[in-house]
């Protein structure tokens, strides 16, 4: 019996799939079968597509062109409606726009873009807002020439006279360091080629701080480097060895340190240089240790310590600038155990911990003076906030954004003094987009042990719980990275249409908490992918959804998590939309060449133990693959993807393909220009965006239609 959509869908994709069949279905790409074999702990495995690995192998750019040609011609179909949903999400934001300006010494700085353009401007005033503008770094004019321009750090020099800029113009993440002068405007011949993450200017405004990488692409060096002098006489400043040890390196917001820290996913280790004698020896914090971690936040005459030593949701301790020896330092704050604190920003009258409360993060203040304690207040039960940059030291004022599924993002500055706050700005929704039309809700699913897992949903006002209205389930659920239930237009073109958005806030993040991530890594990954399966299961007996209904989506670790439960349970979902998937699990972690695996052994298990070996043999998606019915799906990735190689999503859909039984759509969508971000352009981003919702929408219509 055919299930009717609801009317709101049916409307746009009757629209949409008007046009006469095609005369022939386009038939899949298939991929020829090289087997490697190889033997691990005893068992025998079969890769018969690890030749993909070699982009210049003569099967592999072919190969990959034929599947994009398969995708279009699978999709022209939607074309319109894609168009359509494009227009709608463009007509939703307000092109012509800027960036609440930051106070930063003599100058407000600020961002903007303009209509038609594919990045920012970065701009800034002298004294007032009233002062003339200065344009000193402008993303689309550097960006031309480039089929991808993506900057991956900014720095101004403390007497902003220079401006220092990464960029990345092939999505791989090499970055080029780059040296403006902002007096004259004219780039200096300061160019360093394949730098990392992270700079960190000296007080002098002439030395500057910058991170190298190794083969894996880990940050493992830090240099110092003197503008205006060629690279061969930048001295090393330190160097990490360890390859589960990342590197990272910041300047501190009172301006007195440089501190660069080496952190594996279970210890780390600070180093510090004064800002005012950058030639001077890096002093350790504290060296490291065995599952210790610890992060070092400078403020007024101390070091602010977070720690996890003794406290599993992390305490404070300080330690004066003068006390080298740990037993001279007090502690300022101490374990909660319902409250996991996930960071500090201090100030030099005030200190702001951020941490996370019943799965909400918390602004809670402490006025150092009078030792007076309270919480920032926001009005929704659900949320996101996040600090903003506040570059000034000496100041009672805390910058700070916020949204909710409903609530646009919306800027404020609030006076910890006086508790009061001013709205500076909250972001335009074009359209006559009406935040009452929607519901918010905020459920819980019950796990297969027991445990309670947070569920975020917004839809159209209206729902009847009958299963009628198709969902789109989102997760990632790893790395400890929290899912905040924050705003996007984007996603309206769907809520629109009577599909549910929802988020399913598993364990592997830590929305409850560290223990909710250490029970979603290594040998508990496994609660990862049945929370998912569980929450899904929650809502469609609880009536918010249908199988034939319910979408899943989710990227990078979360792509990992579509290609589980592809395997688990195909039959709970009729689409899945799998976003650069770390799918290749098993391949991947024992190659510690591949940018990311060595560290990742602390992460996900190092499959040379065979303990490990075989928990993660047991979930990893390409080595699980049967012949079986699967969902629609759709595979997204890119061929300069440094994170997740084009090959993992390329050898998954090619076993795909020989191995299910179904006559579903399964598409790989390559972008050939492209790294882990996908485009770099916002256009570009709203194009891809309406092609998913294109094909969500496309696949729901079908499948009930079936």
């Amino acid at each position: 019996m055919r299930t009717p959509l609801p009317i709101a869908l049916l409307t746009v994709v009757a629209a949409a799939t008007s046009s006469p069949v095609m005369a022939q279905t386009p038939q899949p790409p298939v991929a020829p079968q090289l087997p490697v074999v190889s033997t691990l702990h005893g068992e025998r495995r079969v890769d018969p597509y690890a030749y993909f690995r070699d982009r210049s192998h003569p099967e592999t750019i072919p190969y990959l062109e034929r599947e994009n040609a398969y995708t279009d011609a699978m999709t022209a179909h939607t074309k319109e409606l894609e168009q359509q949903l494009y227009d709608e999400i463009v007509g939703r934001i307000k092109e012509d726009d800027t960036d609440v300006p930051v106070k930063d010494g003599p100058y407000h700085y600020y961002s903007r873009t303009e209509r038609g353009k594919q990045y920012r401007i970065h701009a800034r005033k002298r004294g007032t807002l009233e002062a003339a503008e200065e344009i000193y770094f402008d993303e689309n004019v550097e960006a031309a020439g480039f089929a991808f321009y993506s900057v991956g750090g900014m720095e101004v020099s403390p007497d902003h006279n220079f401006l220092a800029v990464l960029v990345d113009t092939n999505g791989y993440e090499d970055f080029t360091l780059r040296v403006k002068d902002l007096r004259s405007g004219a780039w200096l011949d300061d160019r360093l080629e394949k730098v990392s993450w992270g700079l960190a200017w000296a007080n002098d405004n002439r030395t500057l701080h910058y991170v190298t990488f190794d083969s894996a692409k880990r940050g493992d060096k830090v240099w110092r480097h003197e503008v205006g002098t060629p690279r061969a006489r930048d001295v090393l400043v330190y160097h990490e060895p360890d390859v589960l040890f990342n590197v990272s390196l910041s300047r501190s917001r009172s301006g007195e340190w440089i501190l660069f820290g080496s952190a594996s996913f279970t210890s780390s280790e600070w180093h510090v240089v004064p800002a005012a004698a950058p030639m001077s020896p890096a002093r350790v914090i504290v060296p490291r240790r065995p599952n210790i971690e610890y992060d070092v936040i400078p403020g007024d005459g101390a070091f602010y310590i977070l720690t996890n030593e003794g406290a599993q949701n992390f305490k404070v301790l300080r330690a004066p600038f003068e006390a080298a020896d740990p037993s001279a330092w007090t502690e300022w704050l101490a374990h909660r155990s319902d409250a996991f604190v996930e960071g500090l920003m201090a100030f030099k009258g005030h200190v702001v911990v951020i941490e996370r409360r019943e799965g909400l993060r918390r602004l809670r203040i402490h006025e150092l003076a009078s030792g007076a304690v309270h919480d920032v207040e926001f009005p929704e039960a659900a949320y996101g906030v996040f600090p903003g940059e506040n570059p000034e030291f000496d100041t009672n004022l805390l910058r700070f954004s916020y949204s909710s599924l409903v609530t646009p993002t919306s800027v404020y500055d609030y006076v910890v003094t006086t508790r009061e706050r001013t709205l500076l700005k909250r972001d335009e929704v074009l359209g006559g987009y009406d935040p009452s039309r929607y519901t918010v809700e905020r459920t819980y699913a019950t796990a297969r042990d027991g445990v309670r897992v947070p569920v975020s949903l917004v839809y159209r006002k209206g729902l009847q719980r009958n299963g009628q209205r198709p969902l789109l389930l989102y997760a990632y659920g790893s790395y400890g990275s929290t899912t905040e239930p924050t705003f996007s237009s984007v996603r309206f073109s769907l809520i629109d249409r009577d599909i549910t958005y929802a988020i399913a806030h598993i364990r592997g993040g830590q929305e409850m908490g560290r223990a909710w991530y250490d029970d979603g890594k290594m040998m508990r990954k496994m609660n990862t992918f049945t929370d998912f399966v569980d929450v899904a299961e929650h809502l469609v007996s609880e009536g918010y959804t249908s199988r034939d209904r319910l979408i899943a989506h989710g990227g990078s670790a979360g792509g990992l998590l579509m290609g589980v439960v592809a395997n688990l349970r195909p039959d709970l979902f009729k689409v899945i939309v799998a976003d650069v998937p770390f799918v290749d699990v098993i391949n991947t972690m024992l190659d510690a060449s591949i940018p990311l695996t060595a560290q990742e052994w602390e992460q996900w298990g190092n499959p040379q133990i065979e303990e490990q070996y075989r928990y993660m043999r047991a979930y990893s998606p390409y080595d699980n693959v049967e012949r079986k019915d699967y969902p629609r799906m759709l595979v997204v990735s890119g061929l300069y993807d440094s994170r997740v190689a084009y090959w993992e999503p390329t050898k998954w859909v090619a076993r795909l393909r020989a191995m299910k039984t179904d006559q579903n759509p399964l598409l790989l969508r390559m972008q050939m220009g492209a790294g882990h971000g996908g485009g770099s352009g916002r256009y570009e981003r709203y194009r891809e965006m309406a092609f998913r919702y294109a094909f969500i929408i496309d696949q729901v219509r079908q499948g009930l239609a079936q």
